[in-house]
């Protein structure tokens, strides 16, 4: 049975707390002790961890498959890179039990790292086929694999004692215009999604720009099955999804960011129109041991 951080295949949580750090020590006996702080409060459950490729690199470790996000522009759009050494996903049912929690783990990981950012995320209503819903109304999560379907698009396997269970995530921040969104007519409004919002039936007639054709995982050559786990934020007057994928690689979202952008056949996704992504990196959430984060691929 793959030991895995729980959170990677577990529902979506009714509040969220990502928690992003920076590197604010070389000093590596320093970084170690507060990564072994990290491992004893990650239970994988309600505390998800994920380490930057910056980080793996300067403890002189190796994850086959880690590296930082790549920026992305053309045809008019910018997917922005990010890099960030360290981010926790805090998840419950209580947002003032979440502010508690990343205190906690923000003294444990001082002096090492610095928290740079922290965005408050939520689910939001009920789908059709029972995920939440992005703002703009639309289910978000329809298309994912489930059960084993699941573990093999989400996880690491065969690779090994401390990298077998483990998974890598891609993590944008969308900044969402909604304005322009609520300035569409209600077709408009479908065709930019590709589905019904009312029943989120696909639209067999949707333009090629929608973007669930432009994100059929079917679609690519090998088919580029994700987890995805996203949430919408809200800050002020500011408010989008904060776009969270799981795979066994990095691949699969890599190759769906490059068509979204344009990038394999010039036809840019119409999700651009009403939303553009503000941030983005990439993260190996280690597996688990023993009820605490399995830290040895990176010698500890």
């Amino acid at each position: 049975m793959l030991s895995c951080q729980e959170a990677v295949l577990d529902d979506v949580p009714l509040v969220g707390r990502y928690v992003f750090y920076s590197l604010a020590s070389a000093d590596l006996d320093v970084v170690r002790q507060g990564l072994r702080h990290l491992a004893e409060r990650v239970n994988g459950e309600n505390v998800l961890a994920g380490l930057g490729s910056e980080l793996v690199q300067l403890l002189g470790a190796h994850v086959p498959g880690l590296h930082s996000f790549q920026a992305l522009s053309g045809s008019g759009v910018a997917v922005p890179a990010t890099p960030v050494a360290l981010c926790c996903w805090l998840r419950g049912d209580d947002l003032g039990d979440l502010m508690h929690l990343s205190r906690d783990l923000q003294h444990a990981l001082a002096p090492a790292f610095r928290q740079d950012q922290v965005i408050d995320a939520f689910r939001h209503g009920c789908g059709p086929s029972g995920y939440g819903r992005d703002l703009t109304g639309y289910e978000d999560g329809t298309e994912n694999p489930v059960d084993e379907a699941a573990v093999a698009a989400a996880l690491v396997q065969g690779a090994g004692l401390g990298l077998d269970g483990s998974s890598f995530v891609s993590i944008q921040q969308w900044l969402h215009d909604m304005d322009a969104f609520e300035a569409m007519s209600p077709v408009l409004q479908d065709d930019t999604i590709g589905r019904r919002r009312v029943d989120n039936e696909e639209l067999d007639d949707a333009p090629e720009s929608a973007h669930v054709k432009r994100t059929a995982q079917e679609s690519f050559e090998p088919e580029a099955f994700m987890v995805r786990r996203s949430m919408p934020w809200v800050q002020g007057a500011r408010a989008g999804l904060v776009f969270v994928a799981f795979g066994h690689s990095l691949d699969a979202f890599e190759r769906i960011m490059r068509r979204m952008a344009g990038l394999e056949d010039g036809v840019v996704d119409a999700l651009f129109s009403i939303s553009r992504p503000i941030s983005g990196a990439h993260f190996w959430c280690p597996p688990m041991q023993g009820g605490r984060l399995d830290l040895r691929q990176i010698g500890l």
